[in-house]
């Protein structure tokens, strides 16, 4: 197992890690944001996801790895998301993305249908032994770089209606050599509407000897709290409460003003697509599903912003907004 996550040696895993970021797929598929991963660790996150990266295209195309990942000179720990299905596909992405992350991760939790069909994501998990080929794969291509014991290769899953099914799983990946595995605490067609199930992500992490972080419904930082005393996992992963607060892991219970200027600076160093940037402002922005007193921008405000058509609006935008109240 890698004996550190964090480069520097700074977090080993199962000790000092407690919360980690991941981007949602579904929202974010194939488009990497630097800026939202260094917003966010600027507020207590420890370790950072790309979102899912399809491995066969990283590897054939120079234009799909320079859309697909961004870095900088000092970025923040990073862990690359893979989508595969092939050993060989994912020993030849790692071997290419290995310098400039802390590991890879094989997403075997992706419920869409699209990559579902393509034996991608959730579909993994009826393919163990493939996924644990791609496991061994993964380890191989780090240690002929030169990185064994340097860089992970962890597993990011979803359990099954029949939980034997998912302990086979975890055993079979672990045995392969998995450094941690993240465990989503809902099936493949269990709704996120529909609370997760903390039991059995418990009951799955009791069963190994390697880290487990635990992902699904972590809100603010109470409920990750609660989330790790309950299932007795190393650390916690968030994704949509991330993106409505960045802030959440340092104890916000709502998106501060300063993330917003954070993010929209990085943004200006690493640009992105301006439907992604303004997509994570209105996020940010809050929304009539938030508590009540806890929105960023009252509704007006948030009517104003979907309707803008730039950057440069939307920096006009942002700095009325601070001016009026005098932030």
């Amino acid at each position: 197992m890698c004996d550190d996550l964090r480069l520097g040696g700074e977090t080993p895993p199962g000790l000092a890690i407690q919360y980690v970021l991941t981007y949602c797929v579904l929202a974010l598929h194939n488009l990497d944001e630097l800026a939202f991963r260094q917003t966010v660790a600027e507020y207590g996150v420890d370790l950072t996801w790309t979102p899912m990266i399809l491995a066969k295209e990283f590897n054939r195309s120079v234009l799909a790895r320079d859309s697909d990942f961004t870095t900088c000179s000092s970025p923040p720990p990073t862990i690359l998301q893979f989508g595969a299905n092939s050993p060989q596909e994912l020993a030849r992405a790692t071997k290419l993305i290995a310098p400039y992350v802390n590991g890879v991760d094989i997403n075997c939790g992706c419920p869409q249908s699209w990559a579902c069909a393509e034996t991608l994501g959730a579909a993994l998990m009826h393919k163990r032994e493939l996924v644990a080929d791609m496991v061994i794969a993964a380890k191989a291509a780090l240690k002929e770089e030169g990185y064994e014991g340097k860089k992970t290769v962890s597993v990011k899953i979803r359990v099954h209606k029949d939980l034997r099914q998912t302990a086979d799983f975890i055993k079979t990946v672990e045995a392969a050599g998995a450094d941690f595995i993240t465990i989503h605490g809902r099936t493949r067609s269990t709704p996120s509407s529909h609370p997760v199930s903390l039991t059995s992500i418990q009951t799955m992490a009791s069963l190994t000897t390697v880290p487990t972080l635990a992902n699904g419904d972590v809100f603010t930082l109470s409920s990750a709290q609660s989330i790790t005393e309950e299932t007795g996992v190393d650390g916690v992963m968030a994704a949509r409460g991330l993106l409505e607060n960045p802030a959440l892991f340092s104890g916000e219970d709502r998106c501060p003003w300063e993330a917003v200027e954070k993010f929209m600076n990085f943004v200006v160093r690493a640009p992105i697509p301006f439907r992604l940037v303004l997509h994570h402002v209105t996020e940010m922005a809050g929304s009539d599903r938030s508590q009540r007193g806890r929105t960023l921008l009252t509704k007006e405000e948030r009517m104003r912003l979907v309707a803008v058509n730039s950057i440069i609006e939307l920096i006009d935008l942002l700095d009325e907004v601070k001016g009026m109240r005098r932030l």
